[in-house]
């Protein structure tokens, strides 16, 4: 056994930092930084992509999902027209595949301007959304805006805090505390890879 006879004296030299600082002021600077690292974790890279397709072409977008994993995805071309209000010619329409590298598809639209998917990864792999543009002459580009979100993306965070369900700050440490965990898990995966 290792005898050290200024254990005690050091342990009440040191002095507690709430009694330094303030309780008060601890619990401000503890709030600081948690709003400092919400705000840069949460702030979106990107909402949604923008692409263009040229008539009689095809592009797909794909995606490495793990399995269980949630995800949604909307898509719409946008109308070239000055008025917006006037419906899109059958030229600017689209026919869109979802599908997985295990061959199941989730979706299959013909002749669409704008629709959405959703679906549960059962198992991992590449998922890809395939978005074909009609033959037509002259040929003509159509423009794609596409969002994708999958895992702590796509959850509707603000839905239950708009309702009055939760406060504000409760709905944004959830919002950490799930992209912690996703990062976490990524982690993970990447490892075993």
């Amino acid at each position: 056994m290792v005898f050290f006879p200024f254990k005690k004296n050091l342990r009440n030299s040191v002095p507690n930092l709430s009694t330094v600082v303030g309780v008060e002021a601890l619990a401000m600077m503890m709030i600081g930084w948690m709003v400092l690292v919400v705000g840069v974790l949460l702030v979106p890279s990107s909402q949604s992509l923008r692409f263009d397709i040229q008539s009689g072409k095809t592009k797909c977008i794909s995606e490495d999902m793990k399995s269980n994993s949630m995800t949604v995805g909307k898509y719409q071309v946008i109308n070239p027209n000055q008025d917006r209000h006037q419906l899109l010619p059958d030229s600017h329409k689209l026919n869109v595949k979802v599908t997985s590298s295990h061959g199941h598809i989730f979706q299959w639209a013909e002749k669409v301007e704008k629709g959405q998917f959703v679906f549960t990864a059962m198992k991992q792999g590449n998922y890809m959304a395939c978005f074909s543009a009609a033959e037509h002459w002259p040929l003509i580009t159509l423009t794609i805006d596409f969002d994708w979100r999958t895992g702590v993306q796509f959850k509707d965070w603000f839905n239950g805090a708009k309702k009055g369900h939760v406060d504000a700050m409760k709905v944004e440490l959830e919002q950490l505390y799930h992209t912690i965990n996703s990062i976490h898990e990524e982690m993970f995966y990447f490892r075993a890879r």
